[in-house]
């Protein structure tokens, strides 16, 4: 495969035709389900599908074809079917290379000449929500294979399948894993274009991700709010009766997390990996995250905090009512309080024990009898990768070379989750995963200001194709 050709073909396709199309599809709000109930009405996902389903089925690659799928009350599910090259085996595998076009909600505070629905480029990165998080990743996986093609390479049998949940828990893609089974056929390698690193000047590869349990919680001990001065010591605070129980689940002092069922074990492997990026790059993992002045880390200790980040439960609330606003709020013991409370869980914890332990631990023996109700549980598994094959170790050792000018490819485990990757696998235990892409420490997904750097994501797209030929190659 000639090298040089790959990367001319990537930089052409970016520069004239993906920032384009890009641009357009992070004007298109599409809200995850989970914080848009009207989303069948409102029409945006819909229309996020058909935006990258009709620029994937202009590409001039031979044989391909593209459409959105659709089941009943489920959001749809775009997939683009790459025959293999010509004189590739018969049992030559399928790749699978997946990502996801929902996004999450706009929030407010972005900064000035900047917004969700607005692409803005400035210098090498292109702002707006979904651009990275994962917008891009449809066109890089087709323009990975172009440019394989472009240079002499050969390929395996490809599917692009890109999602429409994924940023609500991927809720309905085991369905379509189900439905489509025999379809997909037996996947020999997935590429995820849905992760990243902690800078820009190397391939990183993700080798675990936390499972995910969470659940909305309200406190009630009144029908009404009443005067504060009249209730307060005779009827029990809502609030404070919340963090009784919370305390049931996190120790407050150090964050740790109290229930047995959300624990795990750290396998050897993942263990070495912490320990040899933490003396690698000494502070780097308590400096990628813009602390208030004079605010300190959980510890000093990077292996520690990598630790606690990838492989130990951790408590996130990420969501509140019945509290109003500070200059709204009047003396009124308030009838109830609600959080959402958001778990992250070591990849090896069975998600549907830990969401069950939470509902049990906050609704058993609740202080005053007070009325505690959960709702909106959602939960998925987390994931461990795999022993990573002689080839795929290789071909990643050539694109440190040719793609990265030397820099050596790393690994990292990531704190969030990506539930469809428990879910591929279990349904393909003899995969080979490349989970990686653009996005950096200071990339913003989730939150204002988020950006693709660009020319990483071009960089992406060659490690792609290469891993792609190699993939090739050792099927024969």
């Amino acid at each position: 495969m000639d090298d040089a050709q790959v990367r001319t073909t990537v930089d052409r396709t970016w520069d004239a035709e993906i920032l384009p199309s890009l641009s357009e599809l992070v004007r298109i709000p599409a809200v995850s389900v989970a914080f848009d109930a009207k989303w069948a009405e409102n029409g945006h996902l819909d229309a996020a599908a058909e935006h990258v389903r009709d620029w994937l089925a202009a590409r001039d690659i031979p044989g391909a074809t593209v459409e959105i799928l659709r089941l009943p009350e489920r959001t749809p599910v775009v997939l683009m079917d790459v025959p293999a090259s010509e004189g590739m085996p018969a049992d030559g595998g399928t790749v699978l290379l997946y990502g996801h076009l929902d996004k999450q909600p706009p929030v407010g505070g972005w900064s000035e000449g900047l917004g969700p629905w607005t692409p803005v480029v400035r210098g090498d990165r292109l702002y707006g929500r979904g651009a990275a998080d994962d917008g891009y990743s449809g066109y890089a996986a087709s323009a990975a294979i172009e440019a394989l093609r472009a240079a002499g390479g050969r390929h395996a049998r490809c599917l692009v399948l890109l999602e429409l949940s994924e940023e609500s828990g991927s809720p309905d893609l085991d369905a379509y894993l189900d439905a489509y089974r025999e379809r997909l056929g037996d996947i020999s390698l997935v590429v995820c274009l849905d992760s990243g690193g902690q800078d820009y000047e190397r391939l990183w590869l993700t080798t675990s991700l936390r499972g995910l349990v969470s659940t909305t919680v309200t406190v009630r001990v009144m029908e009404s709010g009443q005067h504060s001065g009249s209730a307060s010591g005779i009827v029990p605070s809502s609030f404070r009766i919340m963090r009784q129980l919370l305390d049931r689940v996190e120790d407050a002092a150090t964050g740790e997390i109290l229930l047995p069922e959300l624990h795990g074990e750290i396998p050897p492997e993942r263990d070495a990996e912490m320990k040899a990026l933490a003396d690698l790059d000494p502070g780097a993992v308590k400096s990628a995250f813009p602390l208030v002045d004079g605010m300190s880390a959980a510890s000093d200790d990077d292996y520690r905090l990598m630790v606690a980040n990838s492989w130990q439960p951790t408590l996130s609330v990420i969501g509140a009512a019945g509290l109003p606003a500070p200059e709204d709020a009047g003396n009124v013991l308030r009838p109830f309080t609600t959080l959402k409370l958001s778990f992250r869980l070591p990849p090896s914890v069975d998600p549907k024990a830990a969401l069950a332990a939470v509902e049990r631990t906050l609704t058993t023996d609740v202080p005053y009898g007070a009325q505690v109700t959960l709702s909106a549980p959602e939960e998925g598994p987390g994931w461990n990768a795999p022993p990573t094959a002689p080839w795929l170790r290789n071909a990643l050792d050539a694109v440190s070379e040719t793609v990265f000018g030397g820099r050596q490819w790393l690994t990292m485990r990531l704190g969030g989750s990506i539930p469809f990757m428990g879910s591929l696998a279990e349904a393909y235990p003899n995969a080979q995963f490349v989970v990686t892409g653009a996005l950096g420490n200071d990339s913003n997904p989730h939150v204002p200001d988020e950006w693709l750097h660009i020319p990483q994501a071009k960089r992406v797209t060659e490690s792609v194709a290469h891993v792609l030929d190699a993939h090739a190659h050792q099927a024969g």
